[in-house]
């Protein structure tokens, strides 16, 4: 009888997720985990070797002509490219604004580039510019500049679009992940897994009892709103690829801390709660697209938390935990149940192309 070690070759195991040596690009290294991460880390911050670049926050602030400008880009391939609560357009918008905003500047101009597939639609085009240009004005920015490519029909998939914007940030302004701090309250500006869950439905053809709308949404003013309140604030990140998890990771890695949250008080709305268990999924791990979460020091969240609930985007706002001296670089949760699990950065996305 053959020995056990004779009858099994390593060679043709399979593995659903991707595995981290993988010589070629796959899609989890576009989902804001670790494999975003390593991509970041051993590919592109080697080859541009700078450190404004290595600090790897959702905007770049620099010095230019005595002003602090933020400087960011970000490319939008969702599909569909229409979805509940919004569209492509207002992706592209939104989300550059709001990486301007994570870093506490109020955007001014941004940058719009479309790719688009030969065949597609010039009404769909005009359908997601128009989104763009109201998206813009709700946000109070400017579409100053633009470029426009067409690939063969086959090399695309509809319509991408890549914005890129800039903004000024505030004197006595420093917010990055590297500022978190032991005591800091951990708040989130509300519901969290719309967006993700949107996209699914649609996608998929799913129905949950009710409609689930994204909550892309401009948070620049949000952000307005908090720092009058005081100029302090630590950490600011929009949690979209690999949603909440993701974001608290990079941050208590950045910043050499730990995060303890508190899974009962986590806004997770029913609908998207009911959606995660039926398909298996985290709420923690969904994207979002209007929310952000801050670090703020404790002896000012109460005031900023009531700041934050008299604005529209941040009428759901709840301290969902704090930073601690624990376990640095780590993030777990205490369970309704009264244990304590850990929230570890995803590897990849668990829904691809959802922004």
């Amino acid at each position: 009888m053959p020995e056990l070690a004779d009858t099994i070759d390593p060679a043709r195991w399979t593995c659903p997720a991707p595995l981290r040596d993988q010589p070629v690009v796959v899609m989890g290294h576009g989902g804001g985990g670790a494999l975003s991460a390593e991509l970041m880390e051993q590919v592109f911050a080697p080859a541009y070797g700078n450190a404004t670049l290595a600090a790897l926050t959702d905007s770049a602030v620099l010095q230019l002509g005595g002003a602090r400008l933020a400087f960011s880009t970000d490319s939008y391939v969702v599909r569909p490219l229409f979805f509940p609560g919004g569209s492509l357009g207002d992706l592209a918008v939104n989300g550059t604004v709001n990486d301007l905003a994570m870093s506490g500047a109020r955007p001014a101009y941004l940058s719009a580039a479309f790719v688009l597939e030969e065949g597609v639609e010039l009404t769909v085009v005009e359908r997601i510019a128009r989104a763009m240009g109201a998206a813009a004005e709700t946000a109070g920015v400017t579409i100053a500049t633009g470029d426009t490519k067409v690939v063969e029909s086959g090399h695309g998939d509809g319509v991408y679009v890549t914005t890129a914007g800039v903004g000024l940030v505030p004197d006595g302004v420093d917010i990055r992940p590297q500022r978190a701090r032991p005591g800091d309250a951990v708040i989130v500006s509300g519901p969290i897994g719309l967006h993700g869950v949107a996209i699914m439905s649609v996608r998929e053809g799913l129905e949950f009892g009710v409609e689930i709308a994204s909550d892309t949404a401009p948070l620049a003013d949000l952000v307005a709103a908090m720092l009058s309140v005081t100029p302090d604030i630590h950490v600011l990140r929009d949690p979209t690829r690999g949603g909440l998890a993701a974001s608290l990771n990079e941050i208590a890695r950045a910043s050499g801390t730990g995060v303890r949250l508190n899974e009962r008080v986590i806004p997770v709305p029913d609908a998207v709660a009911n959606a995660c268990g039926f398909l298996g999924l985290d709420p923690l791990y969904v994207a979002n697209e209007g929310r952000l979460v801050a670090f703020v020091p404790g002896s000012a969240a109460d005031e900023v938390l009531a700041a934050m609930r008299a604005h529209p985007q941040g009428a759901g706002a709840t301290l969902i935990g704090e930073c601690v001296a624990e376990h640095p670089g780590m993030v777990v949760v205490s369970t309704g149940l009264g244990g304590t699990r850990v929230v570890d950065l995803p590897l990849g996305e668990q829904l691809p192309r959802i922004c």
